[in-house]
């Protein structure tokens, strides 16, 4: 009666330490294929996520020397560059003295209207109404010039980039990439497609800054999923009608063919 009595207690034993393992291990199955699911929609979610940047930055994870280096990041002024402290000043040097301009000047004021501004018209304007140069005329001219000079360098403080808006800061970018991108006697050809790409992906890849700040902005997910797609249509165009000017713009752009041709997930 003992024996068979400690048989049947130590069976039961058995039964019920069995049981619990069992529970144990499906509890640990049941976490590990919930924790191997959560991964594997955490990879989907970033597989899908370096797809859609492809499309939009145009180059792989890794590869950020690809814009950098092109023409078209060297073309256009950042908020960064904007806002350097090691940006160089310009000197304008002449005989009545030194005129110091901005780094960048406010969008408008380039080429020869800076020369017509900065060195042409102090001396003028110093000059004017003098007809006949005596001992005190020259003296006259020469604090004139003087008050000339402080105008010039006040004025180039009031005309500096950094005091314009971003509406302004956009506007002279974009006179920047049509310069880039035109050809040389056709400064202004706002309708060549290097151009057209040129401004959208400078578009593109501000709209994307804003993205990664405010994610929930559907209205400019929206706007930018259609920039994208214009780009592509016109590279495509560029394609089938010069193939070597779309191999040649592709690199200046900061481009890989794959992330115009094909399908474009935004």
């Amino acid at each position: 009666m003992v024996s068979s009595h400690t048989v049947a207690s130590s069976s039961r034993l058995s039964l019920h330490t069995s049981a619990v393992l069992n529970a144990r291990l499906t509890s640990k199955q049941a976490r590990h294929e919930k924790t191997s699911k959560v991964q594997a929609r955490i990879n989907h979610k970033l597989a899908f996520d370096a797809q859609r940047e492809y499309a939009v930055l145009g180059h792989r994870p890794g590869q950020d020397h690809k814009w950098r280096d092109c023409d078209l990041a060297n073309a256009i002024i950042t908020d960064a560059m904007l806002y350097s402290d090691s940006s160089v000043p310009e000197i304008i040097r002449s005989p009545e003295g030194d005129i110091e301009l901005p780094p960048h000047l406010n969008y408008g004021v380039a080429g020869k209207v800076k020369e017509l501004l900065f060195e042409v018209l102090p001396p003028m304007s110093a000059q004017n109404g003098v007809t006949s140069f005596t001992g005190s005329v020259v003296s006259e001219v020469q604090e004139e010039m003087e008050r000339e000079k402080a105008k010039a360098n006040m004025f180039a403080k009031v005309v500096d980039l950094r005091n314009a808006n971003s509406k302004g800061l956009a506007f002279e970018n974009r006179r920047r990439c049509v310069q880039a991108f035109s050809l040389p006697g056709k400064q202004n050809d706002t309708g060549r497609p290097e151009v057209q790409a040129a401004l959208l992906t400078m578009q593109i890849r501000g709209l994307w800054k804003h993205l990664l700040a405010f994610r929930k902005d559907i209205d400019n997910r929206r706007g930018l999923r259609h920039l994208v797609h214009e780009r592509a249509k016109i590279l495509k165009y560029l394609k089938r009608h010069d193939r070597d000017r779309y191999e040649a713009v592709l690199p200046r752009l900061g481009l890989d063919a794959a992330s115009v041709e094909g399908e474009l997930i935004v």
